[in-house]
């Protein structure tokens, strides 16, 4: 096995699709491991270290042994690998629906058209304000694309507006995702915030649907 051909993988399990407009929709999850980022609300810290390199064809193999047609490839930060293009665009090959889920600090140009996007951008409260790339909303399809923004606060919140306004962000993707923290940001509160200011379309509240079907700290759903 080369290093061309592999990734570090975390893991690979099925379940249901918690967030996006996806939410509820059977699916095959890859996580990749290694983050460069560390948002202080991170549910997934594990997947920073643990993983064991692993052949693309492996992977290929064992997502297709639950006969799913929908994939997400996530993390960690799934982009920090160079061989996770290669690993979506053969996804994609296989015949998957294929779903990325990205911090959005790395480079979104050279993923595979096919492939839908679901970037995030990082809110003041996740200590990542900073690693936003701006650039990398060029590069959404408002019929294809999603944008998620975290949110542990009224001023995150606020800033979430700002952005909206400030860079067209309604024209930019198919949905904008407000999502709160979990356990920190009430549920109400945030969709009391979004009915009260009447955020235009395609902004939608959200919750992590699998936390309430699961333990919020199970791992592998």
């Amino acid at each position: 096995m080369s290093a061309d051909d592999a990734i570090l993988l975390n893991e690979i399990f099925h379940s249901i699709q918690g967030e996006s407009t996806w939410a509820g929709v059977p699916m095959v999850f890859v996580r990749l491991t290694g983050c460069p980022l560390r948002c202080v609300w991170c549910d997934t810290t594990y997947s920073f270290y643990e993983g064991k390199q692993t052949a693309i064809a492996e992977i290929l193999a064992r997502v297709e042994a639950y006969a799913c047609p929908h994939v997400e490839v996530t993390g960690g930060e799934p982009l920090a690998q160079k061989n996770c293009y290669a690993l979506l665009a053969k996804l994609c090959d296989a015949g998957k629906t294929v779903l990325l889920e990205t911090a959005g600090s790395h480079d979104l140009a050279p993923v595979d058209p096919r492939v839908h996007i679901i970037m995030d951008l990082k809110a003041p409260g996740s200590g990542e304000e900073a690693r936003n790339r701006w650039a990398n909303l060029a590069h959404l399809r408002p019929e294809k694309d999603e944008l998620k923004l975290v949110l542990a606060s009224r001023e995150d919140y606020e800033w979430a507006k700002a952005q909206i306004a400030e860079h067209g962000l309604a024209q930019r993707a198919k949905a904008l995702l407000l999502s709160p923290v979990f356990g920190k940001l009430d549920y109400r509160t945030l969709a009391e915030w979004v009915l009260a200011d009447k955020l235009p379309p395609p902004v939608r509240f959200q919750v992590q649907l699998h936390k309430h079907i699961w333990d919020p700290a199970a791992r592998g759903v």
